[in-house]
């Protein structure tokens, strides 16, 4: 496809979505509907031509500011003061729930896909679709009609897994990769753990310099207002560069600089969060096309009922089991658990987790059965979940009688 013509189309579905955007949300139609679907009219199968690689640097580069962007600014939305009275809801959710929904998903794999005997390679599928993307149903965490305790727990969770999860992926994919450890002159485990440790370190230092830095150039009346946005996202970057000149995984510095920038300074976090919702919101829906341009097109041949009931467990069952068995014996209703365990879509963290994959694995050759079951799983959580979620909170809302 040429470059003008993706560039166009970029431009008009920004333009009509935006102008419409707020009558398409009264009709469940929301911003990654349109702009996979979007992707999917500019890709080779209605356009034909030549289909755009997963691995092109214009789809890296898009890719990995995006995960940047998002890494950081999910982190900095995280008040560890304001997590206090909540933290034994979400906590739950990501350290019994997620778990439990990784291992299911590995042995459901193992057992749709027997032709694959690599632990590896299904357990990278397992990590691919562990974290969720509030952002799919974003009525969910914004409808004052919930319980508050409610949203704060599905919007937590979906700011913390992707960077818990990320880690586990990357050490996943060094051994596959098979020489990545071995290359850094030592095994791949100790690899991993100088890449999170050093990330982390990193990620923490430039967060807070950068917050102190620019608390001090407020309260001098250095800065100009419109800078206040865009300072945060070059911290971003900044950290991403600062942890991998150290030797450090820059995704995960780009995380904990999110963290602790929005941890040391209010001001600053109100304006990452100013940035997410939009510039930040640009280069998500962007990504979004990417995936309908680029992976739809990939992944269609490799489509089968196997594939097909895999998403739809993935997305049900090997969900919302957990979920229901992670909170315990809290006093939450059934109906609670079931809301909650269904509104774990999978969105952008997964999309970007599929370039990060094709990335490291040197491209979509020999890996396709595993990103065409992602790519269907996600293509169906952005649809369904969209569809279902202002329904679902209204029937919530009237039939709710937990004291959450």
């Amino acid at each position: 496809m040429h470059e003008h013509l993706l560039i166009l189309g970029i431009t008009i579905v920004i333009l009509g979505y935006g102008y419409f955007s707020r009558l398409l949300g009264r009709l469940n139609i929301s911003g990654p509907m349109v702009f996979v679907t979007v992707g999917i009219l500019l890709s080779p199968l209605a356009l034909g031509g030549e289909p755009v690689h997963p691995n092109a640097e214009a789809v890296q580069l898009v890719a990995e500011i995006a995960l940047i962007a998002v890494l950081f600014s999910d982190a900095s939305a995280i008040s560890l003061a304001r997590l206090k009275p909540i933290w034994q809801l979400p906590s739950r959710l990501l350290f019994v729930a997620m778990p439990i929904s990784i291992l299911l998903t590995y042995f459901t794999a193992k057992l749709f896909f027997p032709e694959e005997q690599s632990v590896l390679y299904l357990l990278l599928l397992a990590l691919i679709l562990a974290p969720t993307d509030a952002a799919l149903g974003k009525v969910v965490v914004s409808d004052t009609r919930l319980p508050e305790k409610v949203r704060n727990t599905i919007n937590v969770e979906s700011g913390l897994n992707d960077g818990i999860v990320f880690p586990l992926l990357l050490m996943v994919l060094a051994l596959m990769a098979g020489d990545g450890g071995q290359s850094q002159g030592g095994s791949p485990l100790l690899y991993i753990a100088r890449q999170i440790f050093f990330g982390a370190l990193a990620g923490a230092l430039v967060g807070w310099l950068g917050a102190r830095l620019g608390r001090w150039s407020i309260d001098r009346g250095w800065m100009e207002p419109q800078y206040y946005n865009l300072v945060p996202l070059a911290v971003a970057i900044f950290a991403y560069y600062f942890a991998e000149f150290l030797g450090g995984n820059g995704y995960i510095g780009a995380f904990f600089g999110g963290l602790f920038l929005g941890n040391s300074d209010e001001t600053l976090r109100r304006h990452v969060e100013a940035f997410a919702e939009s510039e930040g919101e640009l280069l998500v829906m962007v990504s979004f096309l990417i995936f309908g341009l680029v992976f739809v097109p990939a992944s269609l041949p490799y489509w089968d009922l196997k594939a097909l009931l895999f998403a739809l467990l993935s997305l049900t069952l090997l969900r919302m089991l957990p979920v229901i068995v992670g909170f315990g014996r809290l006093k939450l209703d059934l109906l609670t658990r079931l809301f909650i365990g269904w509104f774990g879509p999978r969105g952008i963290a997964s999309i970007l987790y599929i370039l990060v994959a094709v990335h490291q694995l040197g491209g979509f050759v020999g890996h396709e059965r595993i990103i065409a079951v992602a790519t269907l799983t996600i293509l169906l959580s952005i649809f369904l979940h969209g569809l279902s979620a202002q329904p679902l909170v209204r029937l919530y809302a009237q039939n709710n009688k937990s004291e959450y």
